[in-house]
C-alpha cells in the first residue's frame, strides 16, 4: 500500500483509500470519499462529499469533485451521492456534482471518459462510458449521457435532456432537446445534420449497418411524417439492426422531443 502524499495534502478522516494512492501538494480529500487503486489527486484539487472513485482515475489540478448541488432545493447535510467509474480523467477546473434527494441522490459516471478544462456535470446527471467531454462543455441537471458520445467545447445542454449513444454535438452548441443515438449535431439550438459517420466509422460500424441507420434517419427527420407514424415506417421497412432498434426506443421514450433537422442532410455527416 504504497501512497504517495504530499505532506501539505489534507486527508480526512473518514476517508478510505485504496492501494497506491497519489495525492499532490495542498489537495483536500474530506467527507465520506473512497478512493479505489490507483487514483492520482493533483495539486490543489478538491474531492468531498459521499464520493465513490473508480480505480485508475486522474483527477488534475483545481478540479472539484464531490461538491453540494448548485440547486436551490438542495439543503445542507442532505446525503447525496457521487458514484464514478474506472479510468476516468478530470481535467484542470472540472467540476462534477452530486446529486439531489428530489433527483434520486445520485450522479453517476461510468468508466474511461474524458473531461477536458473547465467540464461541468451537474446533480443527478448519468454519463455513460467512453465518453469525450471538450473544454467547458457542461450538462445541467438531470441530464443522460450515452455510452461513446461526444460532447464539443463551450457547449451548454439543457436540464432533463438525453444525448444517445455514439452522438456528437459540435462546439459552442445549446441543446434544449434530446440529441438522438449515432447523431451529428449542431447550432443554437442544436439541429441534426444526419449520422454521425465519421464517429462510426472510428468506432467499426460495419457499412450495411451505416447504410441501415442512414435510411432510418431520412425516414425519421427528412421525411415530413410526425414522429410516431416515422417510427412505424422504420419498424415496417429498415432492417431491425440492433442500432435502429435503439435509435427507435430513444425516440421513443423522449419527453423533450427530438432535436430539430437541418433542411437538407450534408452527404458525408
Amino acid at each position: 500500500m504504497a501512497h504517495h502524499i504530499h505532506p501539505t495534502a489534507i486527508i480526512g478522516p473518514d476517508v478510505k483509500l485504496g492501494e497506491h494512492i497519489t495525492v499532490g501538494a495542498y489537495a483536500v480529500i474530506d467527507g465520506n470519499v473512497v478512493l479505489a487503486d490507483h487514483v492520482d489527486v493533483a495539486a490543489h484539487a478538491v474531492v468531498t462529499g459521499w464520493t465513490t472513485i473508480g480505480a485508475g482515475c486522474r483527477i488534475f489540478a483545481h478540479a472539484a469533485v464531490g461538491g453540494d448541488p448548485q440547486d436551490k432545493k438542495y439543503k445542507s447535510g442532505d446525503k447525496t451521492c457521487l458514484e464514478i467509474g474506472q479510468n476516468n480523467i478530470f481535467r484542470e477546473f472540472v467540476t462534477i456534482n452530486r446529486g439531489t434527494v428530489e433527483g434520486g441522490g445520485m450522479t453517476r459516471i461510468g468508466d474511461n471518459n474524458l473531461f477536458m478544462a473547465y467540464a461541468h456535470v451537474a446533480h443527478d446527471c448519468v454519463v455513460g462510458n467512453d465518453c469525450v467531454f471538450a473544454n467547458s462543455g457542461t450538462l445541467a441537471g438531470h441530464v443522460t449521457v450515452e455510452d461513446r458520445a461526444i460532447i464539443g467545447g463551450l457547449t451548454a445542454i439543457h436540464q432533463f435532456c438525453r444525448v444517445g449513444t455514439m452522438a456528437m454535438v459540435g462546439g459552442c452548441s445549446r441543446v434544449i432537446q434530446d440529441v438522438p443515438p449515432y447523431a451529428l449535431c449542431v447550432g443554437g439550438p442544436a439541429v441534426i445534420y444526419n449520422l454521425n459517420a465519421v464517429g462510426l466509422r472510428r468506432g467499426g460500424m460495419v457499412s450495411s449497418h451505416m447504410k441501415h441507420l442512414k435510411e432510418a434517419f431520412r425516414i425519421l427527420f427528412y421525411s415530413g411524417l410526425a414522429k410516431s407514424s416515422a417510427l412505424e415506417q422504420i419498424e415496417r421497412e429498415v432492417e431491425p439492426i440492433v442500432e435502429v432498434k435503439h435509435l427507435v426506443a430513444f425516440a421513443r421514450a423522449s419527453e423533450r422531443g427530438l432535436c430539430g433537422s437541418a433542411k437538407e442532410p450534408t452527404s458525408e455527416a
